[in-house]
């Protein structure tokens, strides 16, 4: 077991290498040929210009202004100069609200950092307890400064429940303040932000198939039906999706060619020569230049052809449709309303913003998303409970003891005192960290196949299957892998009443794990977040093969977003283990705190000058936020009753149970008060929002502005011609087609408000006798 000495070494190695990040971010930042890199947010909002050098040339590439390396620390009170109303109009609500989850975290674990220390350090400190027992129980120095330490059904244990009690009330009165807080900035936000065509227009899905009318007309039928003075216009939902992959291919295949010529314009005495087989590993060996230029050709004939398929093809258009109205109030009334008897057709939600759409899952039949949920579901069930057992595996490798038996021929070195401090303290920690890389990437793929319409929502639900993975099987799975089985040597068969204990026991024993865990991927891997090593070395790499035009060198910067599916997950899990080991094992809560402020000042620093996010939800990811705090606080609670129950304290467990529902009481009290804003328009906000622009803007044309917000990426990189005859298809498909309904001749085809007719309705439609 690591002792203090060694969490010594280790928490000074883990300081070192975060302070040479640093170090290393601070010399690199200086640098004129990074400047793209390390502040691209600037370029691209069009407010920095590369630096200009003038003299040796020499200094277009290195900064040789000496003194400004002594100041290789100031990026940390800029990042934190910028107020929060500015800097949520520099890089929106949903960055904003994200640094407040860091903020959330010192504001909850500082405070009850310096009262473990105060009241629960010397409580558990001044007992002999660990030395007096069996010479078969492992222990360490840091178990002498928790719980662990205090004999069975001493009244010392009273104090810990009455700090549960404190930590628990002084959490829920920070999360009560941040829930309205956050709130309040949403609806702050939408009141203020300027338009957009999402605030306007719902997603229309499961139109029901109608033999008489092509999907848009049905669509315009519906809604000039029943929002006869509200409905604007639509667009409906086409499957661009083999397109897409096309127009994908050839822009790849158009960067290669940019290198060859590139290539080729500095060496002029020979042609770049390439093998068409797998990677160019093999293969006919062929001219570079002229291949690309061939493939190119032919994807452009294979795009042509397959965008007149979609033009022409009906069984390109999807059961779906955005479809936008004239007013705020209006979207909002349909968008949170049923409007069809049968609940499961013509499903209204409000629309992503035009950037969020994820439009490769628009094309997939909303009957199927049930099926598809339901097959994700299992297969995350499956993925959770069977990766714990090769992490249990590593994770026992990952120790003295596992590594000397697996290799017994390193026994000397492993035993001389630096390298046994430096395995303990890192090791561990960096062997999950590497277990759990692809983790994210998989967890996207199988939200993404489950049928989710939005980038943001993609996220969110990799977020929450995140952080359930977190919750199994690096915190309980470290747990039962780690303590349990080296303490009690058996976790099976066992009754589910006797999990609470189990865990109770085995949580104070894992303390020095997770305070590797952090130190590994809190300290180190926040500093390496600064320094950006990955997009420094593609961005030069892109610069040197690829980049002609200055609109190349801006894609070439690509600055990334926050990435709320791997981030958020993250904080999460220190949320857990600051809650749990609050009362259990306070020695964990300055890591905890170390971790959190480091990485407000890092994420300030990346929010402000570097990070370019996808979309903007106006925070609608709070919820979760907070729910999954509320749930670290249960767990803590779980686990405090299933320690003392060990400890002879049966008759604590009904102060604790109280307090576990009390803890929900609070989270159903936040819930109904304060999430409707969060997934819910208020009408109210919707009509001011509309009156004062109709005040300042009488006279401004929506239609045009809606038109084409909609309409798949894939056709707005096309021509003007080609995107004006895309549209028109699908505002006016099959405009003659007759029609057997007779409400269609009640249509109010003038509106009470426009005046104006609907494009796609006539003035007259022939009745057909029905056979």
């Amino acid at each position: 077991m690591a002792t203090l000495a060694d969490i010594g070494v280790a928490a000074g190695i883990n300081l070192l290498s975060a302070f040479i990040f640093f170090i290393a971010f601070a010399i690199l930042r200086l640098q004129p040929f990074n400047d793209r890199v390390y502040f691209p947010k600037w370029y691209l909002k069009g407010l920095r210009s590369s630096p200009s050098r003038s003299g040796a040339f020499v200094k277009k590439f290195v900064n040789l202004d000496f003194r400004s390396y002594l100041r290789f620390l100031n990026w940390m009170p800029e990042a934190l100069k910028m107020p929060e109303l500015e800097l949520i109009n520099h890089a929106g609500l949903d960055s904003a609200v994200y640094l407040r989850i860091y903020l959330i975290g010192l504001k909850i674990f500082v405070p009850i950092t310096f009262l473990a220390w105060a009241i629960l350090v010397p409580v558990n400190y001044t007992n002999k307890t660990l030395e007096l027992q069996m010479k078969n129980v492992t222990s360490s120095d840091i178990d002498k400064l928790s719980v662990s330490n205090i004999p069975d059904g001493s009244d010392r244990f009273w104090t810990h429940i009455v700090m549960a009690y404190a930590f628990t009330f002084w959490t829920c009165f920070v999360l009560l303040k941040e829930y309205e807080k956050v709130a309040n900035l949403r609806l702050q936000f939408i009141a203020s932000e300027k338009r957009r065509p999402d605030q306007f227009t719902v997603l229309v899905r499961n139109v029901p198939p109608d033999q008489d009318e092509s999907v848009s007309e049905s669509v315009e039928h519906f809604f000039l039906v029943n929002h006869p003075d509200t409905y604007l216009t639509h667009q409906v939902v086409c499957n661009a999706n083999k397109l897409a992959k096309l127009v994908k291919k050839r822009k790849s295949m158009q960067n290669w060619l940019d290198y060859y010529q590139l290539k080729y314009s500095r060496n002029n005495t020979k042609r770049p020569l390439m093998k068409t087989g797998f990677l160019g590993l093999w293969g006919q060996q062929v001219d570079a230049i002229d291949h690309h230029i061939s493939e190119i050709e032919k994807l452009s004939n294979e795009i042509a052809e397959e965008r007149e398929r979609v033009l022409k093809e009906p069984k390109a258009i999807m059961p779906a449709a955005f479809v936008s109205f004239k007013s705020r109030w209006g979207a909002a009334v349909c968008a949170q309303t049923q409007q069809t008897r049968n609940p499961t057709l013509m499903l209204t939600e409000w629309a992503p913003e035009p950037r969020d759409v994820y439009w490769q899952n628009l094309a997939i039949p909303y009957v199927s998303i049930a099926v598809r949920r339901l097959i994700m579901a299992v297969a995350f069930f499956f993925l959770t409970f069977f990766f714990i057992i090769p992490i249990a595996s590593v994770q026992a490798l990952a120790t003295i003891e596992g590594l000397e038996k697996a290799l017994p021929f390193l026994k000397p070195l492993i035993e001389m005192r630096f390298i046994k401090s430096v395995i303990q303290g890192f090791l561990p920690g960096i062997a999950l960290k590497l277990f759990l890389i692809f983790l994210p990437t998989i967890l996207m793929i199988m939200s993404k196949f489950e049928g989710f319409t939005s980038i943001s929502s993609l996220e969110r639900r990799s977020a929450t299957r995140y952080y359930l993975f977190n919750v199994v099987n690096v915190f309980l799975g470290s747990v039962i892998a780690g303590s349990a089985m080296e303490q009690l040597n058996t976790f099976i068969n066992q009754s589910a009443n006797e999990i609470p204990k189990t865990i109770g026991v085995a949580v104070p024993m894992r303390a020095t794990f997770f305070i590797t865990y952090i130190m590994v991927d809190g300290w180190a891997g926040i500093a390496a977040e600064i320094l950006m090593l990955k997009p420094l070395i593609f961005y030069h790499l892109k610069n040197f093969f690829l980049v002609k035009t200055e609109k190349d060198r801006e894609e070439a910067m690509d600055p990334g977003s926050l990435g709320f599916n791997t981030g958020e997950p993250r904080i999460q899990l220190y949320f857990l283990l600051g809650m749990v080991y609050a009362t259990v094992t306070p020695v964990l809560l300055p890591f905890i705190v170390v971790f959190f402020g480091l990485a407000y000042v890092v994420f300030r620093h990346q929010i402000i000058n570097v990070y370019n996010q996808e979309y903007e939800s106006a925070a609608a990811f709070w919820p979760d936020v907070h729910g999954r705090i509320i749930i670290a606080l249960l767990i803590s609670h779980i686990a405090l009753i299933g320690l003392l129950s060990t400890k002879h304290l049966a008759q604590s467990a009904p102060l604790l149970i109280a307090l576990a529902v009390l803890t929900i009481w609070f989270y159903r009290f936040c819930k109904a008060r304060y999430e409707p804003a969060f997934v819910r328009y208020p009408l109210q906000e919707a009509m001011m929002k509309d009156t004062l622009e109709r005040a300042r803007e009488p006279n401004f044309n929506l239609k045009p502005y809606l038109q084409n917000a909609y309409i798949h990426p894939v056709f707005k990189d096309s021509d003007d011609e080609e995107l004006e005859e895309f549209s028109n298809k699908l505002e006016d498909e099959s405009v003659l087609v007759p029609t057997k309904r007779q409400s269609r001749r009640n249509t109010p085809v003038p509106s009470k408000i426009s005046g104006a007719s609907s494009p796609s309705l006539p003035e007259t439609i022939p009745e057909r006798s029905v056979p």
